[in-house]
């Protein structure tokens, strides 16, 4: 066989039609010679029809009725009971549930923490953290209570805010809470690195007040007294925002002053 007849054979074999030219065009090279598969005469449509006429089998004649032909298939028990004159019990139709098939869902992108704080240090070892913005009547506040418990003289510390997600739409979070931790431990120990922070401790203004569930309770993780965030014992105290409403607030608050002052001296 002829490497031509050969390839054409594979080409049939994977479903390819094969072309050939059957005459040979001006001044091209003459095609190759081998073994042409002859392709067979096409039956005109008028014979094929005599032939389909001659193959039909004789009609019946009306007058005999068909013979029955003994059925080889096996009847089913519904035949049997009605030929034994047992009506069939009516089957029920098949329930559909009305409930769909569960779809399945597209796991949602998870949302990262939304939180933010405001922040100052005194005297380079206590860090105090007020969740949100503080207005200028809280920070007025707040700098009278620390000189009225001896904690703090002079001006005070400029107040930072910080605020997570520092980009919403810039990245989607792995883990939330996680990645919300790490990037506060981040932000106080970039800051006490650059201002050459000691700190001994955290004042959380506000805890008293903060769900256990909400975003920055979760990030401080409070847990006996210490932040495992910030690795840093926490004192809880009220919203400033309250202390501003409420004198009964200021009054409570007063003894609890007079223990961060003597903490505050070492005693």
């Amino acid at each position: 066989m002829t490497p031509e007849v050969a390839r054409r054979h594979y080409l049939d074999a994977m479903g390819i039609t094969a072309w050939a030219s059957r005459y040979q065009l001006p001044n091209a090279l003459p095609t190759q010679a081998c073994e042409w598969d002859e392709t067979p005469a096409k039956t005109p449509p008028r014979e094929r029809l005599h032939a389909l006429l001659d193959d039909a089998p004789a009609p019946r004649p009306r007058s005999q009725a068909p013979a029955a032909e003994p059925s080889s298939t096996i009847a089913s028990p519904s035949a049997v009971r009605a030929l034994l004159g047992h009506a069939p019990a009516a089957e029920p139709p098949p329930e559909v549930s009305a409930t769909p098939a569960p779809s399945a869902r597209v796991a949602e992108p998870l949302k990262p923490l939304n939180f933010s704080f405001s922040c100052l240090c005194i005297g380079g070892r206590w860090l105090s953290i007020c969740e949100g913005e503080m207005s200028p009547v809280e920070q007025q506040l707040l700098a009278n209570i620390l000189r009225a418990a001896g904690v703090h003289k002079g001006d005070m510390p400029k107040v930072t805010y910080f605020k997570w997600p520092p980009m919403a739409t810039s990245f989607t979070p792995e883990e939330p809470l996680e990645e919300a931790q790490e990037g506060v431990a981040a932000f106080i120990a970039g800051a006490a690195s650059r201002q050459g922070w000691q700190l001994e401790q955290v004042l959380w203004w506000g805890a008293e007040e903060t769900p256990e569930d909400s975003p920055l309770a979760q990030v401080i993780a409070l847990a006996n007294g210490q932040s495992s965030t910030l690795a840093l014992p926490v004192w809880q105290g009220p919203r400033l925002a309250s202390l501003i409403q409420q004198a009964s607030a200021k009054r409570a608050l007063w003894p609890r002053l007079a223990a961060l002052s003597k903490q505050w001296g070492g005693e």
